[in-house]
């Protein structure tokens, strides 16, 4: 009797951590021609003349980049350097740190456990990291030595507050205000990245503890808020967060080379972050973080907002789902209608408004986006991180293109822009 038991709790648990299978089957990406999927690869020829020259004028050191269509990938190149330093060439397979694109991982991980019923999106997150407790927001700071009043906040942070950067929570050594820097720093928080030997329950737990900067929902403030939900992520599932993505999103969606920390196999294909100092590409030092902490360190800090590396094929694979409405290679990540949502308007005109509005996981180009230009449709979504790189998916064209660059400091990059506008006119059906 117990064996039959052991194995019926071991199929249910497998039945609940596993993605499903789905009646629709979207091929993985794979290359193809230009013509065959609506291209013109005269028109791709100019994006890849303007990567080259931008390398060649120094104004980066080394780019990946990467543009599908229809599920096909019909532009995959790599250019110039992955380490100056060393004479280490860039190839397509380069691993880059990823930054805020980890966000979108971490909200679509969030979004697969509601659609499991764990919780509600206005649930207060004090429901479930009690730490959080009643919120309270910065009243009063003292310049001299860092100590502050607070005020009771109206509202109290929920979970849909955290994913939409309104909770009122900042983001300390990068927030807009330098007295959050300064008790951001006081208290120890890990604001990003780090070898330190801390996890990500440690630092929110602390974070948990520290003023807002408004009233819950009441304003857009880019936030550490997906960091919460990293946390909040390993409480409601019950695993580790970096098992519970590779398990329900990486695994099913054939994402071998995206990971918190890199396996040793692996090291290798990791791009140096790099800036230019007396004209010359060199890599960058040791700030308040180590730029090898993908492969160095402690190895404990899961950040969901900012700690995963990948490639430009693995992260386009991402968005291919999301552009087949959450599936892909027959696995149902999210169903169709959970996708409709993430795109919705979750901020109203908190975002800025106009040409963008931002959902559950992206920024998403509106009507007047698409009228100015350059944008893509409406319901193009879009994001970057931190060492400059960037992507975009456009459901519409279904078009996708992803850039992957590593630097840091100031750089005369135009990439980004010409890319993402090249790309649309590159469109010929």
């Amino acid at each position: 009797m117990k064996p039959i038991i052991f194995f019926t709790a071991l199929l249910f648990q497998f039945t609940t951590i596993a993605q499903t299978t789905s009646v629709k089957f979207s091929p993985p990406l794979t290359k193809a021609t230009p013509e065959s999927v609506g291209m013109s690869s005269e028109r791709l020829a100019r994006i890849d003349n303007m990567l080259k020259q931008a390398v060649s004028d120094a104004d980066l050191p080394g780019i990946v980049a990467l543009i599908a269509r229809n599920g096909k990938i019909v532009f995959y190149n790599a250019y110039g350097m992955a380490d100056n330093t060393s004479g280490r060439a860039m190839k397509t397979n380069a691993i880059f740190r990823i930054a805020s694109q980890t966000k979108a991982i971490t909200s679509t991980a969030i979004m697969i456990l509601w659609e499991e019923g764990k919780f509600r999106l206005d649930d207060p997150i004090s429901k479930y990291i009690p730490d959080f407790g009643e919120a309270q927001i910065l009243d009063s700071f003292n310049e001299q030595d860092s100590t502050y009043i607070t005020k009771p906040a109206e509202d109290q942070i929920t979970i849909r507050d955290l994913i939409t950067h309104t909770s009122g929570i900042g983001y300390g050594v990068i927030d807009g205000d330098p007295r959050f820097k300064k008790i951001y720093a006081k208290a120890g928080i890990t604001d990003l990245f780090t070898t330190e030997n801390i996890s990500i329950e440690e630092s929110v737990k602390k974070l948990a503890k520290l003023p807002l900067h408004h009233n819950p929902g009441d304003q857009f403030t880019y936030s550490e808020g997906l960091d919460v939900l990293g946390y909040f992520i390993e409480i409601v599932s019950g695993m580790p967060f970096d098992k519970f993505l590779k398990t329900r999103i990486f695994e099913p969606l054939g994402m071998e080379d995206t990971w918190f920390y890199l396996p040793k196999n692996k090291h290798e294909r990791l791009v140096s972050v790099q800036n230019k100092i007396d004209g010359k590409w060199q890599k960058y030092p040791v700030t308040f973080y180590d730029t090898d902490y993908p492969i160095k360190g402690a190895k404990r800090f899961f950040s969901g907002g900012a700690g995963l590396s990948s490639t430009a094929k693995d992260y386009a694979t991402f968005l291919q789902m999301y552009v087949n409405h959450g599936e892909l290679n027959g696995k149902r990540i999210l169903s169709r209608t959970t996708v409709q949502s993430i795109m919705g308007n979750q901020t109203k005109d908190l975002f800025g408004g106009g040409d963008k509005h931002y959902g559950l996981a992206f920024g998403v180009v509106t009507s007047k986006g698409q009228d100015a230009g350059g944008e893509g449709s409406i319901g193009t979504f879009d994001w970057g991180g931190y060492f400059n790189t960037q992507y975009f998916a456009d459901p519409e064209e279904q078009l996708i293109g992803v850039l992957m660059k590593q630097t840091q400091g100031p750089v005369n990059d135009q990439t980004g822009w010409k890319f993402r506008q090249m790309v649309g006119a590159a469109v010929d059906d």
